[in-house]
Formats: structure tokens, C-alpha cells, sequence
């Protein structure tokens, strides 16, 4: 009788370890089918880019004959420019932007004044009007300025970090998350509130600095629509994604499709080893930042 009853907690145990194992085999089959529906556009586009027979789609996905002439031909278009163009607006976005979002964001969460709610109450209602709303006003302001056209990097530059204070949520959140008695201790010991931003904070802070950077930096770099908005019909001023889309139009994608491709695999180089770099630090940041509000 009492082995009989010993034998019960074994068939359990062992049947909620079979049920466990079929389970997170279900998951894995799921998130491997998803990852491959994920990646295939991406193979695709990286054997396009080496294909030399043909230039313009073709039926297959594999080249029949393999070579570096896409790349090549590349460098003897305006992509250079474009890519400089959208560098430099991501590089300058992502460092004024990072420093201005996490100078709201430290303000708004370890200073109390009359209207701090009020203003983040203002901030998230202004945040939820889709920006289509401001485009017309905005290109009309940015071409009374000079920053159309040839001169568009200055004012897409202009524009990204407008506004970028207004995305302090997540920062804050995790600046919510560390003690304030360190901020009293170095001011007890004469620190200032810069000093305590840089030489406490911020060091505490590296996710979520990393976020914040990869963030602002990856705004810029994949933007099109304002982008074209301001800067159409005038090479010297477009980036990448205007740029490209240009051969893919009637006329000349016959002749450049192969070429696009080239240039998406190198648009996308710098941002895919930007995130498998600094993944870590991306993934502790969104999850900090949501602790608190």
C-alpha cells in the first residue's frame, strides 16, 4: 500500500516534466519558424546584392553568377552622399538628443516644482497628435530658413530634436529607480546637481544612456517621409532611404534593383552591429525604464 502511494508524486513529477519539455519544445519551434519567416526577406536582399547576370527582379533567389559590381557600381552614384548625409543627421540627432532627453528626464524626477505634473500631463497629450499634423508648417518655416532642398541636413537635424524632450517616459522611469539618498549624500558633500548628474547618475544609468542613444540614432538614419518631404529633387540633399527609393521607380529599376540591394545590406550594417554590440544594455533599459512612471 505505501509503495503504491510513494509511486503517485513520481508519475506526477515525472508527468509534469514531460508536459514542461513538450511545451517549451512548442515554444521553440514556434519562435524558430518565426525567426526564419523573420530572416528570409534579409537573405534574400544579401543574395541580390551579389547577383551580376541580370539588375533588374528576377524569378529566382539564388545568382547564377556571384560578384561585388552592385557594390562597386555603387560608389560611382550620389550613395556616398546620401550615406554621409544620414550619418551626420543620426550621429548630431543622437548626441543632442541623448544629452537633452536625459537632462528632462533627470530634472523631471528628482526636482519637484508647481507645475512638473501639469507639464508632463501636457507633454504626453501634445505627444499623442501624430507629426503628419505639422509637416506643411514645418517645410514652410525650414524654407524661409535656407534648410530645403540642398541644405535638408540642417533642417532634418533641426526638426528631430525639436522635440526630442518630450520623449523623457522611459528615462525618467529609470532614474525613478535610483536611491535619491545618494543624491543627498554628494550634495551634502558639495556636490552640484550637474556633478550629480554626471559622477552618480549617469554612471548608474548606462542602459538606459544606451537606449536613449540607440534610439535617437536610429530615428534619423531610417527616416523617409519627412526626409523626401524636405529634401525632393535635390540629390546633394537626401539620405539613403530617398535616395535608393528613386531606383526603384519604373524607369530605372530595370537597371538598379540589384544595386538597391547592395546599398539596403550597407544601411543596415551599422545599425545591426550597433544592436548585437550593445543588446544588453538596449534590453535593461526598456525593462528599468518601465518599472516606474
Amino acid at each position: 500500500m505505501s509503495e503504491r502511494n510513494s509511486t503517485k508524486p513520481m508519475k506526477h513529477h515525472m508527468g509534469l516534466r514531460t508536459s514542461r519539455a513538450i511545451g517549451n519544445t512548442a515554444i521553440y519551434a514556434l519562435l524558430i519558424a518565426i525567426s526564419i519567416i523573420w530572416l528570409v526577406p534579409f537573405v534574400c536582399i544579401v543574395l541580390q546584392s551579389f547577383r551580376v547576370e541580370l539588375k533588374g527582379p528576377v524569378g529566382y533567389v539564388l545568382p547564377k553568377q556571384w560578384g561585388f559590381d552592385n557594390y562597386v557600381a555603387l560608389f560611382k552614384t550620389d550613395f556616398p552622399r546620401w550615406y554621409t548625409n544620414t550619418f551626420i543627421s543620426a550621429l548630431v540627432t543622437a548626441a543632442l538628443q541623448t544629452v537633452i532627453v536625459l537632462c528632462m528626464s533627470y530634472t523631471l524626477s528628482r526636482f519637484r516644482f508647481k507645475m512638473r505634473k501639469p507639464l508632463m500631463r501636457f507633454m504626453l497629450i501634445l505627444g499623442m497628435f501624430p507629426g503628419m499634423l505639422t509637416m506643411i508648417i514645418l517645410y514652410r518655416v525650414l524654407k524661409d530658413l535656407g534648410m530645403t532642398q540642398a541644405n535638408a541636413v540642417p533642417g532634418l537635424i533641426l526638426v528631430y530634436i525639436a522635440s526630442s524632450g518630450m520623449g523623457y517616459y522611459v528615462s525618467k522611469g529609470f532614474f525613478d529607480t535610483i536611491p535619491k539618498s545618494l543624491d543627498e549624500a554628494a550634495r551634502v558633500d558639495g556636490a552640484t546637481r550637474f556633478q550629480v548628474l554626471k559622477k552618480i547618475i549617469l554612471p548608474l544609468s548606462k542602459p538606459i544612456v544606451i537606449y536613449t542613444i540607440l534610439t535617437a540614432f536610429m530615428g534619423p538614419w531610417g527616416d523617409y517621409v519627412f526626409a523626401q518631404y524636405i529634401s525632393f529633387g535635390t540629390s546633394s540633399g537626401m539620405n539613403v532611404a530617398v535616395g535608393m527609393y528613386r531606383w526603384l521607380n519604373k524607369d530605372q529599376i530595370a537597371n538598379s534593383y540589384t544595386m538597391f540591394c547592395a546599398g539596403g545590406v550597407l544601411v543596415a550594417i551599422p545599425a545591426t552591429v550597433l544592436f548585437m554590440c550593445l543588446q544588453k544594455y538596449y534590453v535593461e533599459g526598456v525593462t528599468g525604464g518601465a518599472v516606474k512612471g
